[in-house]
């Protein structure tokens, strides 16, 4: 089935896996190296975006964004090539959006003019906590003066910075986050990254709740701080524009928004995902194998899979309503093929419409402030 997205300008990834010796952020053991033949991964990746473009022509690009291990650390070369190769394949929309993740470490601080140079225009910097201990209680090599000499350097070198922060973190009281928040909009970036702790299975903190040494807040608690956090970002002028993303009006994530919009988006380099036309597309893991892959076939793809209307509508829903400015359903239903009724549960909207926790204005459907708290309800509910 032809994709109606196919006039909108793209979205690229590009996974850099590595941490090496000195950064002590990377929990795969698989993806750490004590040194790696720079020049040889270049070319695959540089290989593994041609294999993209050639299947995507006359569409630009709207953001490109460095994610990984430690992208901060790939030579400035690296990147310099990159988008050199980006630009040259698909053209760049006015104002592209080039994005790189950074640790903030005084190692990768050293690196951020050279990277800006190289073309990056924004950076996403990973500070987490404002206080030692926590830092070291979440596993951060790095200290508070550490992290806020990197925060300098980074508003120094690029145009656009967002920090990340997390809360609701073991015994953290509302005073405590509140101060911790207030010191964060002090710093004057343009973006927040606001995340509650969650437990994953299968690491470190799993383990630890499951002997009963992580003592998490209940749910109440961690709902009432999500509720303040959103009230005081919005006074400051930095309101939620999805469930976890604060920003000023215009500094939204221009790359984030194109995967919470559920438009194309093109993933290369070692477990890179990606969604181009109706495709769901998925890179080898293991940086070894992608890089095997690669030198065999021209790329690194793994799995091509053509996903289903159903499908395709369901995702666009689980990320579009994570938005404020929630979704349009007759946009899903045209790329889909999907009559609206097929899409939603019209009969759940209504019931839930009536609590005040959703709301339908012609195909524009948002959840109101009161139903992000019970997103995850919400979606179960309406989702057919």
């Amino acid at each position: 089935m032809p994709d109606t997205d196919g006039r909108e300008p793209l979205a690229l990834y590009v996974h850099w896996p590595f941490c090496v010796s000195k950064c002590p952020y990377c929990d795969f053991n698989s993806h750490v190296r004590a040194e790696i033949d720079e020049a040889a991964w270049r070319d695959a990746l540089l290989a593994d975006l041609a294999h993209e473009a050639a299947l995507t022509p006359g569409r630009p690009l709207g953001s490109i964004f460095f994610g990984g291990g430690t992208p901060s650390l790939m030579a400035p070369a690296t990147v310099a090539a990159v988008l050199d190769a980006a630009e040259r394949h698909w053209g760049f929309t006015p104002g592209i959006e080039i994005t790189l993740e950074a640790n903030p470490s005084s190692v990768e601080a050293a690196n951020f003019r050279a990277l800006a140079s190289a073309g990056v225009n924004r950076v996403s910097l990973g500070l987490q906590a404002l206080d030692d201990e926590t830092l070291h209680f979440l596993g951060r090599a790095h200290s508070v003066t550490e992290s806020l000499a990197a925060l300098d350097t980074a508003q120094a070198a690029f145009g656009r910075v967002s920090v990340d922060l997390i809360y609701a973190r073991p015994n953290q009281s509302e005073a405590q986050w509140l101060a911790e928040l207030d010191r964060a909009l002090g710093f004057g970036t343009e973006h927040l990254s606001l995340y509650q702790l969650t437990i994953e299975p299968g690491t470190r903190f799993a383990a630890m709740a499951a002997k009963g040494e992580l003592p998490t807040l209940d749910t109440d608690e961690a709902a009432h701080l999500f509720e303040l956090t959103r009230a005081v970002t919005a006074q400051a002028g930095i309101p939620a524009y999805e469930i976890s993303n604060h920003a000023r009006p215009g500094a939204e994530s221009r790359h984030n928004l194109t995967y919470w919009r559920y438009r194309d988006y093109l993933g290369v380099g070692p477990g890179a995902h990606g969604r181009r036309g109706g495709l769901a597309t998925l890179r080898r893991k293991k940086p070894e194998n992608w890089l095997a892959a690669v030198a065999r076939n021209g790329h690194g793809l793994e799995s091509e899979e053509l996903l289903a209307p159903t499908m395709r509508a369901e995702e666009a829903l689980l990320m579009g309503l994570r938005l404020g400015e929630g979704i349009d359903l007759a946009r899903i239903a045209e790329r889909t093929g999907l009559g609206i009724d097929a899409i939603i549960d019209t009969r759940a909207i209504d019931r839930l419409a009536g609590y005040g926790l959703i709301a339908r204005t012609g195909d524009r459907l948002t959840v109101q402030e009161p139903g992000m708290l019970l997103l995850d309800g919400i979606l179960a509910e309406i989702v057919r």
